[in-house]
């Protein structure tokens, strides 16, 4: 073989190396988020929901570690948003920092949203899941269905919520929804209850640069009380995006094919986690997002793992949706009999393991709506006929007077 078919081949084998597609690279979004006015609009309100939520959780968490999947809820309120009217869906439009968009937009940006982060990166496993569980006494509206199955790609179940297995059906379902990490989310099924819009996050990803494999290896850490010791830790050595300033010193550790990331924050000595969580916003987050620059670190952090499980209906009513869960709420596009019908809790359940390898995490958050109770009338007893009456002594249960009243006089 001469040299210049040999060159050729070279050449061949060259260009076919360097137009090889990842996995993943044919997908195309529906919508692209970085040029869309109104996706760029939905993605920051929702980051902006985001912020808001996670600040109300700080005040309230008497935990030291807790963690909350911000698209998980918005999903999750997403649908029920599509049954509400009057003021309580412009309580959900103010709550969710919707304004400005029409229900068709939110619903038509969510579902490509989802449909992206599902796609996006084929190197990171990330699963999503919604149903709507209904009490079977009742039909649900069919345009609300139709909706939420569209967009949302949700599940209907049609159950008795008085059967003492529905609470284990419901359970199991998130259960397998989250391959395991989140159980027993629903504790009790009040009498009560009408429907359950529910949504279930998977994820796992590794990192894009590998820890290295240590199992021994610990740092001190200090304790949000002061106090100090040892915990086990991981370590990476390379170049990363990072981002100091007086407040932070933010780094970003990408997973995969460098689509999904998890930004650390760790505060300046002369602050604490709550003031960060103070000066979190959008403007804020936005500022160290694009302050990232690439440096040389060693990086030491410690691998955690834990769960967390909140309700949510005070942090949900201090950001504005206090109507949605009173007597006075409106949504009348659920289910056909009735629409005495209000958010009774918002139940948020979440999980997390960051290792050497990477992370794995679950979310749930479960919106539980019951049937308004519309006072009984009080049953009408009258004395229109002849009657006695004894007047007694409690204590010693001794009759003091006793009478009857055949023709009342007075």
């Amino acid at each position: 073989m001469n040299k210049s078919i040999i060159l050729l081949i070279t050449a061949l084998l060259l260009m076919q190396v360097s137009c090889r597609k990842e996995p993943g690279d044919e997908y195309k979004p529906l919508i692209d988020f970085k040029t869309d006015k109104k996706a760029l609009q939905l993605i920051e309100a929702d980051n902006l929901f985001a912020f808001d939520l996670m600040k109300e959780v700080d005040v309230l968490a008497e935990e030291d570690n807790y963690m909350i999947s911000p698209l998980s809820v918005s999903i999750a309120l997403g649908m029920t948003y599509n049954g509400s009217e009057g003021l309580t869906k412009s309580a959900f439009e103010e709550t969710l920092r919707l304004t400005g968009l029409s229900r068709h937009e939110i619903n038509y940006i969510h579902g490509a949203l989802i449909k992206h982060l599902l796609k996006v990166d084929t190197k990171v496993t990330f699963e999503v899941a919604n149903s709507i569980w209904v009490k079977h006494l009742y039909t649900i509206v069919k345009e609300f269905s139709d909706t939420n199955i569209y967009y949302y790609d949700a599940e209907i179940r049609s159950v008795d919520f008085l059967d003492p297995e529905t609470k284990d059906i419901i359970n199991g379902w998130i259960e397998d929804k989250t391959r395991g990490k989140v159980k027993d989310v629903i504790d009790v099924i009040p009498p009560d209850v009408v429907m359950y819009l529910i949504n279930a996050l998977y994820f796992n990803g590794d990192w894009k640069y590998k820890f290295e494999e240590d199992t021994g290896f610990q740092i001190d850490f200090r304790f949000a009380d002061e106090s100090s010791g040892k915990v086990d830790a991981m370590k990476l050595e390379g170049d990363l995006e990072v981002f100091i300033n007086g407040d932070v010193t933010a780094i970003d550790l990408p997973y995969g094919n460098n689509k999904y990331s998890m930004v650390l924050l760790l505060p300046d000595e002369s602050k604490t986690v709550e003031d960060l969580v103070d000066i979190l916003d959008i403007e804020q987050w936005n500022e160290w997002l694009s302050g990232l620059d690439t440096l040389g670190i060693n990086l030491q952090m410690p691998k955690f793992k834990y769960e967390y499980k909140t309700l949510l209906n005070d942090p949900l009513t201090a950001m504005g949706l206090g109507v949605a869960f009173t007597g006075a709420a409106e949504f009348p596009y659920l289910v056909e009999e009735t629409n005495d019908l209000f958010i009774s809790r918002v139940i948020h359940q979440t999980f997390i393991d960051v290792n050497e390898k990477g992370t794995e995490a679950a979310a749930v958050t479960v919106v539980e709506i019951r049937e308004t109770s519309v006072p009984e009338e009080p049953p009408v007893i009258k004395l229109d006929r002849p009657f006695l009456y004894v007047i007694r002594e409690k204590t010693s249960n001794a009759i003091v007077f006793m009478g009857r009243v055949g023709r009342p006089v007075y």
